[in-house]
């Protein structure tokens, strides 16, 4: 299976990928945002299906809209919770705390800023900007947002720029850039205490255009249950802005997209993530 699954990750770029219709419902109030999928305002939107390649899992997404805001739900299977991320591990041997082995759950949505359509890829022979919500099932689900970033695409290096090649074998820089503001976390030093396992990021009160995306995630019975809420118009020139005219493209992910080399004996994909098919968002007035 996974070879199977490998070999589709190489050969979908290179074919015309279908895309998908998410249809967003008009509901009077929207649900609270609290990652508890029995809101009785799910049961008005239109679900769709999507499968990420690379967890090997199908994602639930549904969406609703009032007047002022946009909600997301996300359900996917998941047979562990993965509350920690780089935690303080105690070394006997080394007699010091080194960064443990565990990375967070995560969720991605990775939306489209350009005005024509582009493939969404980190791998993508396209030049693009787009908005991106990350939600960390550590560092920012703690404190009730998603990470608000931005990624871009296209061949000029900076000095943050990771360098990767296209599907067509050309060099491109992927750039990964917080929004302005302040993160939904903040990083402590080890303690002076001899533990275990001691965590590595405690919740903040994000501000600015990086706490824009409310989202909180449960995990129950092998699955995450993940909400997510943001105003349909912003005002800041690093977000999507949504209105009823325009219908904009998105794709998704569990895994994060660094564009990291997909490791199938790795214990985590965390890093390894790859865009979802293109999604396109229809408002139902």
């Amino acid at each position: 299976m996974r070879v199977f699954i490998l070999l589709m990750l190489v050969l979908l770029p290179a074919l015309a990928q279908a895309e998908m219709q998410v249809y967003v419902q008009k509901v009077v109030t929207g649900p609270m945002v609290d990652g508890d999928n029995s809101d009785g305002v799910w049961k008005q939107a239109k679900p769709v299906l999507i499968d990420d390649l690379v967890a090997n899992e199908s994602i639930f997404l549904s969406a609703v809209y009032t007047d002022e805001r946009i909600y997301f739900l996300v359900q996917y299977p998941d047979k562990a919770e993965n509350p920690l991320h780089k935690p303080w591990m105690w070394s006997e041997d080394e007699r010091s705390y080194l960064e443990g082995p565990h990375r967070e759950d995560t969720f991605v949505f990775k939306w489209s800023m350009m005005t024509q359509d582009v493939n969404l890829s980190v791998f993508s022979d396209d030049d693009y900007r787009a908005d991106v919500w990350y939600w960390k099932a550590n560092r920012s689900n703690l404190a009730g947002y998603a990470d608000d970033k931005m990624q871009i695409l296209d061949s000029s290096a900076t000095e943050k720029s990771k360098k990767l090649r296209s599907f067509n074998g050309q060099v491109r820089y992927l750039d990964r850039i917080s929004d302005e503001g302040a993160a939904p976390y903040r990083e402590i030093g080890a303690p002076d205490e001899h533990k275990p396992v001691a965590i590595r990021y405690q919740p903040a009160q994000p501000d600015g255009s990086r706490a824009d995306i409310n989202a909180k995630g449960r995990w129950v019975s092998g699955f995450w249950v993940v909400e997510f809420c943001r105003k349909l118009q912003t005002g800041h020139a690093d977000d999507i802005q949504f209105s009823m005219e325009k219908k904009p493209l998105f794709g998704v992910s569990i895994f994060s997209l660094y564009g990291n080399n997909l490791d199938v004996t790795s214990p985590n994909f965390y890093g390894m993530g790859r865009i979802s098919e293109p999604l396109r968002l229809n408002f139902i007035k």
